[in-house]
């Protein structure tokens, strides 16, 4: 399981990267920042993605969930929530060091 965990970390940041350095050359070619919302970068890889998304959180929670969290997440920088998704999936399959060591008997 923490395979699976530490590897959709590590496509979560390689999407990070990948949208950053797509934003910069963006950025430098219209010499302007322009910074890619989370939703239109999701509708651009699958266009029903994001219907069947709001069709299942409206089917199974509550709908202030969708209108508050969902909403408010598709338009943030897209960079930023592949990072923060990254993170917490790093943060889940982390293993800690043993408190004595790693030597200790």
């Amino acid at each position: 399981m923490r395979f699976v965990l530490r590897f959709l970390s590590l496509a979560f940041l390689v999407a990070a990267v990948m949208t950053g350095i797509i934003d910069s050359i963006q950025s430098v070619a219209s010499e302007m920042v322009v910074v890619t919302p989370f939703g239109a970068a999701i509708f651009s890889v699958n266009p029903e993605i994001l219907a069947a998304a709001e069709t299942w959180s409206l089917a199974h929670l509550p709908a202030w969930m969708w209108n508050t969290f969902a909403e408010w997440t598709l338009l943030q920088p897209a960079f930023a929530v592949f990072l923060f998704l990254s993170f917490v999936l790093w943060a889940v399959a982390y293993k800690r060091e043993p408190a004595a060591g790693r030597f200790a008997a």
